[in-house]
């Protein structure tokens, strides 16, 4: 049997396709994106779940013309193939080649550049009443997950949409996912909805049985269509969004390309905010991604015939997180733990079983979350709450005010914090250092290993202040430490003494300059290395010290070089008006980093090892 896919290179080829040759596409294409998703790695589950959405997308719509804004934007691996990527897939997520997520420099058909959840119907409204000023007719498309639905951008945008009588179209894909399961009112309301399609299923099949009733079927049919708006009644809900401005269409089968395309025709011809209601199923046509599609949601390379991971599986810093919060929440029944819908990732599913009366996964909602902990604060609770970096970004006016303004004792594990590799520089966690730095009453710590993150953890849930523990994706690094010292408020650890050059380093840089120095050890050099533990406070008098006594210093972070370690350290040279000091910072430009492997990151940003050891070599010769 010929594949279909190799038939296709863009848009245009999909429309000439038959709908059998559509459904043999749909075939096609999961098996394609799962060979080259097992290898690459990356987001499967949401791709084989928009397959045939995605292909009735391009039959209806004529993209580039038509704008189609992805939100997130990991669900786009299937609309990448079918626009002329498709032999540039191997590079998928890899250093210098094809991004996981939409990217307007690499094709004219990613309409807009997303990676953070609940933008594209603001960003398909804002291209809509630009396309009324500049008097252009081409359609725009929002396609939404039902669980970025629960962030509230996409409320601010759908109650602005639903009044603006603009020319917009928003598909709901509606699977029941984000990343965890989906929590909150929005999905209960969904819930409801997709009633309306087992109420439709099931008024088709018990009239086709009724009509082979010989003469008095037709009669009972009639009868029961007198009481059909009754019947409705009792199985629908209040039309939301049609309350709201829009028109409802669906829900329809998102698997079903006739049905799909048959819909977004219609929504075509319609004028004003058009909301189109598609049911799918996340992980569709791999059965080890539909029974697990939280696993499968991001997932490193994999076996196809097992769904098991390849490499072996080794602890990280969410999972030692996750069992440390455990350990203190058993003691101290003050404790409570909050997420933004990144239970797995995050590391509290053990967590949230052992205690779901302390508990709370509020959706995709970064905003909320941090003003629900800060008011569990101020009423004497002891909130922990852990984010990855960049979505941290997005609570950022919570954090400084109504955090840190009343001084409220939070805990915020920083998660994902610098490089986080293949998803690329909407998920890079190397601002947050910078971001964070000029936040008044905020401690800011960084772990060097495991065993530190602990004890930050002891502390942090004592201090009774507004507290960011900040730690990388993965595992330790390759430097074994003995025994740390305790944690002390605004001190730092002298891992080594020495006399000709001070390094300061903080979180997973600490052990990397180890690495680093064990590739000299015989050069017989006599450096001074800090691990700083708290950015802020910092522990100024440590550091001035040693500075004055070598009077060169490194500085090195896996943050950008501007307002984190970096600059702190310059500022405190400034501020003690220290003279004749050499200051190099390490760290990455300030500038949006692109996917990779992390090594191969590091490496190309000069923070491996071997790098590092060449600048140390530098700095005292």
């Amino acid at each position: 049997m010929s594949n279909i896919l190799d038939q296709v290179n863009s848009p245009e080829d999909v429309k000439k396709l038959t709908l059998k040759q559509k459904n043999e596409l749909a075939k096609n294409l999961r098996e394609f994106t799962l060979d080259t998703v097992s290898k690459t790695g990356g987001h499967l589950a949401s791709n084989l779940g928009v397959v045939e959405l995605t292909i009735a997308l391009h039959s209806v719509f004529d993209s580039p013309k038509d704008k189609i804004i992805w939100d997130v934007g990991h669900q786009v691996y299937i609309h990448k193939i079918l626009t002329g990527r498709k032999d540039k897939m191997h590079t998928l997520r890899q250093l210098d080649g094809l991004s996981g997520f939409p990217k307007m420099n690499e094709s004219e058909h990613d309409g807009f550049d997303t990676g953070h959840s609940s933008t594209s119907i603001s960003v398909a409204l804002g291209m809509a009443r630009a396309r009324d000023i500049l008097k252009k007719d081409n359609k725009v498309i929002a396609v939404i997950g039902d669980g970025a639905l629960t962030g509230g951008m996409a409320q601010e945008a759908l109650n602005d949409a639903g009044s603006s009588k603009t020319n917009i179209i928003v598909i709901l894909n509606d699977n029941e996912m984000s990343i965890s399961k989906n929590v909150g009112g929005v999905p209960m309301f969904l819930s409801k909805l997709r009633t309306k399609r087992f109420y439709t299923s099931i008024n088709r099949v018990v009239r086709n049985v009724l009509y082979k009733i010989p003469k008095v079927g037709k009669k009972i049919v009639d009868g029961v269509r007198r009481i059909k708006n009754t019947l409705k009644h009792l199985f629908l809900p209040n039309m939301y969004f049609e309350d709201i401005g829009f028109t409802y269409l669906g829900p329809v089968d998102g698997h079903n390309i006739d049905k799909v395309e048959g819909l977004l025709e219609k929504a075509k011809e319609l004028s004003g905010p058009i909301l189109v209601h598609v049911i799918t199923q996340k992980g569709h046509g791999y059965k080890v991604a539909e029974d697990r599609p939280d696993k499968f949601h991001g997932i490193s390379s994999f076996d196809v015939k097992t769904g098991k991971k390849n490499g072996t599986s080794q602890d990280d810093y969410s999972k030692v997180f996750g069992e440390k919060l455990i350990e203190l929440a058993t003691k101290d029944d003050k404790i409570v733990a909050v997420t933004a819908a990144m239970t797995d990732g995050t590391g509290l599913n053990e967590y949230a079983k052992k205690f779901p009366d302390r508990f709370f996964d509020v959706g995709i909602a970064e905003q909320h979350a941090l003003g629900l902990v800060a008011g569990m604060a101020a009423s004497g609770l002891k909130p922990i709450i852990p984010l990855y970096s960049s979505f941290l970004q997005r609570g950022y006016d919570q954090l400084i005010h109504d955090i840190c303004m009343q001084s409220l004792p939070v805990v915020i594990g920083l998660d994902r914090a610098g490089i986080v590799g293949n998803d690329g520089e909407t998920h890079q966690g190397i601002f947050d250092l910078s971001y964070l730095s000029t936040v008044p009453n905020i401690n800011i710590l960084a772990p060097k290993d495991f065993e530190e993150l602990r004890m930050m953890m002891d502390f942090a849930m004592n201090l009774k202040q507004p507290v960011v523990i900040r730690y990388p994706r993965g595992g330790e690094g390759g430097f074994q430490f003995e025994k740390s010292k305790p944690i002390e408020l605004g001190k730092a650890e002298i891992i080594k003494e020495g006399t000709n050059l001070t390094i300061v380093a903080i979180g997973k840089m600490v052990s990397r300059i180890m690495e680093a120095l064990e590739l000299l050890a015989d050069k017989n050099l006599s450096i001074e290395v800090i691990n700083v533990r708290f950015l802020k406070p910092l522990d100024s008098e440590t550091i001035e010290k040693s500075i004055l006594k070598t009077k060169k210093v490194i500085a090195i972070e896996d943050n950008v070089i501007t307002g984190g370690l970096g600059s702190t350290i310059a500022d405190l040279i400034i501020q003690k008006n220290m003279k004749d000091i050499t200051l190099k910072k390490l760290g990455y430009p300030v500038d949006y980093i692109k996917q990779g492997n992390i090594s191969d990151i590091e490496k190309k940003y000069g923070l491996d090892k071997e790098t590092i050891a060449e600048i140390i070599l530098n700095m005292i010769r």
